[in-house]
């Protein structure tokens, strides 16, 4: 199957010259669309990872019965964009202090999640964390009145090893794309992450 946009496989094999990241950020459309526009990104698709249910479907993911959160893969050319910047646009473009939920979409789907597929993304995503934490703290520090009204306080983002990556059905690929007025929560907390690799 091919993106809608860019033509480029969602599937894989994927280019050599290519990895992968995976993140959840609330419901999966807005992200999705936030990514393919970057330069440097080859492809994207979104999906269900992190729980216990085989293959599942959108109807157990809408129930919160599959333990899976809605997620987007990224396929990016680190040549031409790092994961640390993909990174930083992760964190700064929803609000990773929700727990359980984004804006009104309330549910473990909705969490915020990083799944690495290596080691080395593992550690820069936990750095990441470290550091997006304290611009938060900091940032809440010098202004709590009008950033305590967004932030929460601790980041309750999930960060792990990708166990598997379930492709979403065909009609929420590129949902935004296809459904220009189509539904997206995605919002972040107004603080700059502007960390360098």
């Amino acid at each position: 199957m091919n993106h809608f946009i860019n033509q480029n496989s969602i599937e894989a094999p994927f280019p050599e010259d290519t990895e992968q990241a995976i993140f959840g950020m609330g419901c999966f459309w807005g992200p999705e669309r936030l990514f393919w526009q970057i330069p440097g990104v080859y492809t994207t698709a979104v999906g269900y990872s992190g729980g216990h249910t085989e293959s599942p479907n959108y109807e157990e993911i809408c129930n919160d019965t599959s333990g899976h959160a809605e997620v987007v893969m990224i396929i990016f050319k680190p040549k031409k964009i790092s994961y640390q910047e993909l990174l930083n646009i992760f964190w700064e473009s929803h609000n990773p202090t929700h727990g359980m939920r984004q804006r009104s979409d309330v549910g473990s789907q909705y969490r915020s999640v990083i799944y690495s597929n290596s080691n080395e993304h593992l550690v820069l995503a936990q750095e990441s964390l470290d550091q997006y934490q304290i611009k938060l703290s900091d940032a809440e520090k010098k202004d709590g009145s009008s950033v305590s009204s967004i932030i929460l306080g601790k980041i309750t983002t999930e960060i792990k090893m990708l166990d598997k990556f379930y492709y979403a059905e065909d009609y929420h690929q590129q949902y935004l794309a296809k459904n220009t007025n189509g539904y997206c929560s995605m919002k972040g907390t107004g603080i700059s992450c502007a960390i360098k690799n």
